[in-house]
């Protein structure tokens, strides 16, 4: 695995991508402990360059000039963790759907905790918008980033909230 930190105006971001070029992790380290969080991500190949995509398009949608982004994306995870993942793909820049809009879109009306529990599972975050994701209520809930990097990340694609 290959990777690189870089800086964004939330905060530093880690990301990794595999042999094949594809992104696998993408996490703000804001609130993280760096030790600890990079012993659990295991041994890296530090390579500036091989994330050098990664970094003009997050920066470009940090820039307000990049509503979807075009990586090849490799996320692991259970077959339900990557339908959960495949719909929050398709939340449109700017809109917002609640855990239970979420989990009907994935076949499981009453899941919203299974979608909640995928939603924070995603290794590929702000790419894979599960910040998008809110409580019904309208509330901010949840967010590995931490609550007010997603608030920032919502404010910044003009996302109404209740």
């Amino acid at each position: 695995m290959r990777a690189h930190i870089f800086a964004s105006p939330v905060g530093e971001i880690f990301a990794a991508v595999n042999e094949s070029g594809a992104l696998v992790r993408l996490d703000f380290l804001t609130h993280k402990d760096r030790a600890a969080y990079l012993k659990r991500v295991g041994p890296v190949e530090w390579d500036a360059p091989a994330l050098a995509e990664v970094e003009r398009q997050v920066g470009e949608y940090f820039a307000r000039r990049r509503r979807k982004f075009d990586l090849p994306l490799a996320p692991e995870g259970t077959a339900f963790q990557l339908r959960v993942w495949a719909e929050l793909q398709r939340i449109p820049y700017g809109s917002t759907l609640s855990y239970g809009e979420l989990a009907e879109r994935v076949g499981n009306r009453n899941g919203s905790r299974a979608v909640g529990a995928a939603n924070g599972a995603n290794p590929i975050g702000l790419v894979v918008p599960c910040h998008r994701v809110i409580g019904a209520d309208g509330s901010l809930t949840g967010y590995g980033g931490g609550l007010p990097i997603k608030e920032a990340l919502l404010h910044l694609e003009g996302a109404r909230l209740l």
